[in-house]
């Protein structure tokens, strides 16, 4: 299915497999462009892109690391979403960012110049980490009429009724927080990833797509018994920032790849 004419969620349903989804933050390094490119053909079905933000609430070490350093060169959000113009990655691209970024990207126009120009350089969805349910009405509303899906968290913490109101409110995807922390390589998938996933699962007919510490292609097996999918990232940033090639972070998301799809149905 094009990327061109269809939503994030009609892409990933189309897929018919365990959904993989790599983070790669922007400006990690210099040709992080074509990581984005290399990553997605290496077996990806969509990928997030993270804008480098100083004051993040969920990102853990490694991202941090991933954003200081693209921070470090000089990479700005708006720059930075701009190289993404013309990219055709031949899966959708979803960028999270923090509300801090959302409301001020485009100078006085607040989320509705942030929406808009996703649009306009070809994003087909983002995550706003820390914008509450409750304050985004405008946002979502106006997501929608550019045709940018709204992808909204939903916590382990969360009771089943504010579960069931994220899952309504959200398009594209559900994501899954596998557990109450941020995020970071884990040495176990948690013990509340599988039992959210399939709560969310219940309550919606979105692909619900887990994250949060999926550190390993086994641990992603585990968490795709109950979601449709991950979204692998500090495992994949610890690769760069520790001094490995982009062709290492590739190699990594091609392992992910076959793990997810040489597993049986519900193993």
């Amino acid at each position: 299915m094009s990327v061109a004419v269809a939503g994030v969620a009609e892409h990933l349903k189309a897929a018919g497999r365990p959904l993989l989804v790599p983070y790669v933050m922007a400006g990690v390094v210099p040709d992080w462009v074509e990581l984005v490119r290399e990553v997605a053909a290496a077996g990806a079905d969509a990928v997030e892109v993270g804008l480098p933000f100083s004051d993040p609430m969920l990102d853990g070490p490694t991202v941090q690391r991933a954003a200081a350093r693209a921070l470090d060169r000089g990479a700005r959000p708006r720059p930075l979403l701009d190289e993404l113009a013309g990219l055709d990655a031949g899966v959708p691209l979803v960028v999270m960012t923090y509300a801090n970024i959302a409301t001020t990207l485009v100078p006085g126009r607040g989320v509705a110049g942030f929406v808009d120009h996703l649009a306009g350089v070809g994003v087909r969805g983002a995550i706003v980490a820390d914008l509450p349910l409750e304050e985004s009405a405008e946002y979502r509303a106006r997501a929608a009429e550019v045709g940018v899906d709204a992808v909204l968290l939903a916590a382990p913490s969360c009771d089943d009724d504010r579960c069931r109101e994220i899952a309504r409110a959200s398009s594209g995807f559900v994501y899954c927080m596998s557990s109450m922390r941020i995020t970071g390589e884990q040495e176990h998938l948690a013990s509340s990833a599988r039992a959210n996933a399939r709560r969310l699962k219940a309550m919606t007919d979105l692909p619900v797509i887990t994250g949060f510490g999926v550190s390993t292609p086994a641990q992603a097996v585990q968490a795709c018994a109950d979601a449709d999918g991950v979204v692998v990232g500090s495992a994949l940033m610890r690769v760069l920032v520790d001094g490995a090639g982009v062709g290492a972070v590739v190699d990594a998301v091609a392992g992910f790849r076959a793990a997810l799809s040489s597993a049986s149905p519900g193993e």
